[in-house]
């Protein structure tokens, strides 16, 4: 299913004008330099192919061009490419050589091979090169100072004065491609039929080009089929061939994932997940999308247009620029796994089901907030939130989210463990954390995980009577009359006791109440007339300190304290008294 609508998504980028998809048997390239040669095959400079970027710190990139052939394979040996390859092959130079004798003979078998060619090719452009490969002395590369400063990456050829780079000529194109029609069978001479296509063909024995993209996989590409050992293979059959796709196929969808990894409107990083989505047939929907999950940087506008689209969707209504609410829509989410790419999740569904779901992950996010906090919070700031440091994210929870988002199912218990217990750690309950322990217990309880006996409001609920919930508002209330007893306090009750209260009140709260006598004292009468009567209101429906709160307790703990606070800074007219003294 994966490798089919991959393939599609191919068909459907090759069929698009817009989308320079390289053709079977092409690849795309990252090029650094052109050799520029006269009609006669002099050479006529050596120019870096690489451009700027950046607004303030400038550098230089190289270019992606489509090019004949693929990447050599690891291990290939001395194995030249058509009309590109590195400065070894192209002109035997290298900058730190420590084996020039291999360079030579790199040099050399491009050199050859190329001349062997003329004559099938008969193209002026292709014998210009080799009148070129026939004069030149590797000993003179390193008195081109571009080449020097290049010094690696992949070279082009080129005729002065001229736009087209000499392998994109239509007579060498030509001949290029009518080689690939000719060739039945690949050296191990297997054929049979695709699984992906249903037609019969030359089967891949490698799935190329090699993934690229997939944060923390191998530099030189990653697999997302592949077998190296014989504990993975059955019936006789060896490497991928024990997954026969043709080599057509497994090119067409292995550029296509390429070409979705390198677009950053349909890639974002969740975890150690790097998802990429996509859509049957071109639509707004996945633009929208890409915007949803994350994958560019917040910005105000962009979540009004979030909140809007998602609120009237909500309405019933689907926006028609969106595209047909019926179009079919994936989602892949890839992880590193030594020189291969795990699927960590895959999901299909429809455009309209899609955005149905991430409205309602939406609403169960919803919480009162600061001027500070955004109207939007993305997936993968959920999951910031569940660690201090990125590589201590549990790995399996990047996709137990995403589906959960994708498919309106309970959130992952490890979410909220993950959630609380960063909580206890750092003593912060800030908006992105109050949302997510809201949003876990209000879906698990109508899934019967996390049972509540009325759904958590988006702001404080004063009549609402669950005991962890008020121990939480009183634990906020005893901070706050803290901190007005004890102007500029920098530790207050929450970075000694929030953990401990938390999980064990009935040991915490007795000492915190005889603490707050003693802050009450330093207070002016108004303010401590006005925090006794709030903190008598919260215990007045407290039958004791419970000794032990389980994890949905202490969810609904953190919810009291964060919606007592966001209570508390509300306007002072709305919140706090004027004081009595004079």
């Amino acid at each position: 299913m994966i490798l089919q609508a991959l393939n599609s998504y191919y068909e459907r980028l090759e069929n698009d004008s817009d989308q320079d998809v390289a053709p079977f048997g092409f690849s795309r390239q990252q090029v650094s330099f052109c050799v520029v040669l006269e009609r006669d095959g002099t050479l006529a400079n050596i120019e870096d192919a690489r451009v700027e970027i950046g607004e303030k710190k400038k550098r230089l990139v190289p270019q992606s061009f489509v090019v004949c052939g693929g990447a050599k394979p690891s291990g290939s040996g001395i194995n030249p490419r058509f009309l590109w390859d590195n400065p070894a092959y192209m002109l035997g130079y290298r900058r730190e050589d420590n084996k020039p004798e291999r360079t030579l003979q790199e040099f050399e078998a491009f050199r050859d091979k190329h001349l062997e060619l003329e004559k099938q090719i008969n193209v002026d452009e292709f014998s210009t090169v080799c009148r070129f490969l026939e004069k030149w002395e590797p000993s003179n590369a390193s008195t081109y100072e571009k080449l020097v400063e290049v010094g690696t990456g992949f070279g082009v050829f080129r005729i002065r004065a001229e736009k087209k780079f000499i392998h994109e000529h239509t007579g060498i194109r030509n001949w290029w491609q009518s080689q690939l029609s000719s060739d039945d069978a690949d050296q191990s001479g297997e054929s049979g039929q695709c699984l992906v296509t249903g037609r019969s063909g030359t089967l891949a024995r490698l799935h190329e080009p090699k993934i690229k993209g997939v944060a923390g996989g191998q530099s030189a590409g990653t697999a997302i089929v592949s077998f190296n050992l014989d504990a993975f293979e059955s019936y006789g059959k060896s490497q991928s061939f024990n997954a026969p796709v043709s080599e057509q196929a497994a090119f067409q969808y292995c550029t296509a994932l390429n070409h979705l990894l390198v677009d950053r409107s349909r890639r974002v990083q969740i975890g150690d997940a790097t998802t990429v989505f996509w859509t049957e047939k071109p639509t707004q929907g996945e633009n929208f999308l890409g915007l949803a999950l994350g994958t560019q940087s917040a910005e105000d506008e962009d979540t009004e247009t979030i909140r809007k689209t998602l609120d009237a969707i909500g309405k019933g209504g689907f926006p028609a620029e969106l595209g047909d609410r019926d179009t079919p829509f994936y989602v892949l989410g890839l992880s590193p796994n030594a020189a291969r790419a795990s699927v960590r999740f895959w999901l299909k569904s429809t455009l309209g089901e899609m955005f149905e779901k991430l409205k309602e992950h939406h609403d169960d996010l919803e919480i009162d907030r600061s001027q500070r906090d955004a109207l939007y919070i993305y997936p993968w700031q959920i999951i910031r939130e569940t660690a201090r440091e990125s590589k201590d994210i549990p790995p399996l929870l990047s996709g137990a989210l995403m589906r959960s988002i994708l498919t309106g199912g309970p959130y992952p218990q490890m979410l909220l463990s993950s959630i609380i217990r960063r909580i206890r750690a750092d003593r912060r309950v800030n908006h992105i954390r109050a949302a997510t322990i809201k949003a876990c217990l209000n879906r698990n309880s109508r899934f019967n995980i996390q049972n509540l006996e009325q759904e958590i409001p988006m702001s404080l609920d004063s009549d609402r009577e669950d005991p962890p919930y008020r121990l939480g508002r009183l634990f906020a209330e005893l901070e706050k009359t803290q901190e007005d007893a004890l102007t500029g306090i920098n530790d207050t009750i929450k970075d000694r006791y929030f953990g401990a209260a938390s999980a064990t009140p009935g040991s915490v709260f007795p000492r915190l109440i005889r603490m707050s006598q003693h802050h009450l004292g330093k207070l002016e009468r108004g303010k401590k007339i006005y925090h006794e009567k709030r903190i008598q209101e919260i215990c007045e429906k407290l039958d004791g300190f419970p000794p032990h709160l389980n994890l949905r307790d202490q969810g609904l703990f953190a919810i009291g304290y964060y919606h007592q606070r966001q209570d508390l800074f509300k306007k002072k007219s709305e919140s706090e008294p004027v004081s009595t003294q004079e």
